[in-house]
């Protein structure tokens, strides 16, 4: 596979290519063909992302206080954003997946993909320092980051939920996680959320909250 058309999409050329081409190796395409995967590169891509993220509010928007830089941060660096960035520069086309998944539409599955960004900074990391990772990271957040300052003090999913489904008395509203797979460094959650036992909506991410902040939007958008 030809990754020049990538590397010209995220403004990156690599020196090691071989790191590229791990990034972008799903478990599938691993365990079929006896190679690393890229799921060591996206523990380290997580922690650089929250990391340059981090710095990044702390440098430019000094009036946030620490809790609502903790929001900010939250909301940006997550799944949806992450796939965003994959979707915008077509990592769909570049990915390493096995037969099975490759058949069951792996290429578009939002989780695969947002894992994808975060194993491609780390190697961009790896490869030619924290300067190129800042600029991608930061070309590609500087927008989400600037919006959600300015929402900071918004109620979240769950709240603006609670009170919509409350509007004329009481309810009964539950989330339980259904679903947990993946190793210890790289869980991913499946949440549920009931009302009065009906189930609403469902949601993933990365931690059970995250999962259930999910659920809580789907909610929304169904109520809608």
């Amino acid at each position: 596979m030809n990754l020049k058309e990538l590397e010209e999409n995220i403004g990156y050329k690599f020196q090691n290519k071989a790191l590229l081409e791990k990034a972008l190796t799903h478990t599938s395409y691993a365990y079929e063909n006896h190679v690393e995967s890229n799921e060591k590169l996206e523990f380290l891509g997580d922690s650089i992302l929250e990391f340059i993220s981090s710095k990044y509010l702390y440098n430019n928007y000094t009036k946030l206080k620490e809790g609502e830089m903790t929001k900010v941060r939250a909301s940006v660096v997550c799944e949806e954003s992450l796939y965003k960035i994959a979707k915008k520069h077509n990592f769909s086309d570049f990915l390493f997946l096995g037969k099975s998944e490759k058949l069951s539409g792996g290429k578009y599955r939002e989780a695969i993909l947002a894992d994808s960004v975060e194993a491609v900074i780390a190697a961009m990391y790896l490869d030619g320092g924290i300067d190129p990772v800042e600029k991608f990271i930061i070309d590609n957040l500087k927008e989400k980051i600037e919006y959600a300052t300015k929402h900071v003090g918004i109620k979240d999913y769950k709240t603006v939920l609670q009170e919509k489904l409350q509007v004329n008395g009481d309810v009964k509203i539950e989330y339980e996680i259904i679903k947990e797979a993946g190793p210890d460094h790289d869980k991913r959650f499946e949440s549920q959320v009931k009302c009065n036992g009906n189930v609403l909506a469902k949601g993933e991410g990365k931690s059970k909250k995250e999962a259930e902040m999910h659920a809580a939007k789907k909610a929304l958008e169904n109520l809608k």
